[in-house]
C-alpha cells in the first residue's frame, strides 16, 4: 500500500467549501487528500466525497475519507480514516476489503500497538500541539512526546508508516521527520496560502531532506 509522506486534511476556507480547498491543494501538486466532514449527515458527507474523489482522479491523486468505511467504498476513494472512537479497523476492513487503505489515529504507545494489530496500513499520530480543527483533542505531544514514542516504535521493530499531525507548522517538520516519522498531515497551513503551489513544493523539500538525513 502506497502512502504519501504529505497528507492535507480538508477545511473549508474562509471563503468557499470543502472542495474549493482540495481543488486548490490539487492544482498545487498535493497527491494525498482526507476529506474531513464533521457534524453533517451521511448523506451530505457522500456527496462530497464523491465529488472530492472525481477531482483526486483527475490529478491522480488519492482520496480518504475521514469516519465512514462505507461512503469510502460508495464513493470509490483510495480509503478510510478513523478516530480512536470510531469503527473498528477489522470491521471496516470487512467493508472496505483487502485493497483500500485503512489508516487510523494514535495518541500513546498502547494506541500505535493496536494500530499495528488492527491491520491499518497508516498511523496518524498526535496533535503535534493544540490545533482548533478538533474538538475533544486528545493530549498534546509535542516533539518530545513524538521523540518518546518512535524510540518505543523502532524498539518494537514497528515498520508502519507513522504521520504527523495537528498544528504543524513549515517550521517544525524537519525536527519532526527527525524523530523518525514517516510522513506530515496538514490543514490550515494549505488552507490558508494564497501561494500553495510553493508551499507544497517547500513542504515536500523540506521532508525529503529531513527523511534522507534521518536514514544515513
Amino acid at each position: 500500500m502506497l502512502i504519501d509522506q504529505l497528507h492535507y486534511i480538508s477545511q473549508p476556507p474562509q471563503q468557499g467549501t470543502h472542495l474549493t480547498a482540495i481543488e486548490k491543494v490539487l492544482r498545487a501538486g498535493g497527491k494525498w487528500i482526507q476529506l474531513r466532514v464533521k457534524e453533517q449527515t451521511e448523506e451530505v458527507v457522500l456527496e462530497l466525497a464523491v465529488q472530492a474523489s472525481n477531482l483526486c482522479k483527475a490529478y491522480n491523486a488519492n482520496l480518504i475519507v475521514n469516519d465512514f468505511p462505507g461512503l469510502a467504498l460508495k464513493a470509490d476513494a483510495y480509503g478510510v480514516h478513523l478516530g480512536l472512537d470510531d469503527m473498528p479497523i477489522p470491521e471496516a476492513r470487512a467493508i472496505l476489503g483487502k485493497d483500500k487503505c485503512i489508516g487510523g489515529t494514535a495518541n500513546t504507545f498502547s494506541d500505535i500497538c493496536r494500530r499495528v494489530e488492527e491491520g491499518a496500513d497508516y498511523i496518524g499520530l498526535g496533535p503535534f500541539r493544540f490545533t482548533s480543527t478538533k474538538k475533544n483533542l486528545s493530549p498534546v505531544l509535542g516533539l518530545e512526546g513524538y521523540r518518546q514514542l518512535m524510540e518505543q516504535v523502532h524498539a518494537a521493530g514497528i515498520k508502519l508508516p507513522i504521520i504527523a499531525i495537528g498544528g504543524i507548522l513549515t517550521q517544525d517538520i524537519g525536527p519532526i521527520i527527525e524523530t523518525g516519522i514517516f510522513g506530515i498531515a496538514v490543514s490550515g497551513l494549505l488552507t490558508q496560502q494564497n501561494n500553495p503551489v510553493e508551499n507544497i513544493s517547500l513542504l515536500y523539500q523540506e521532508i525529503n531532506l529531513n527523511s534522507k538525513q534521518t536514514l544515513c
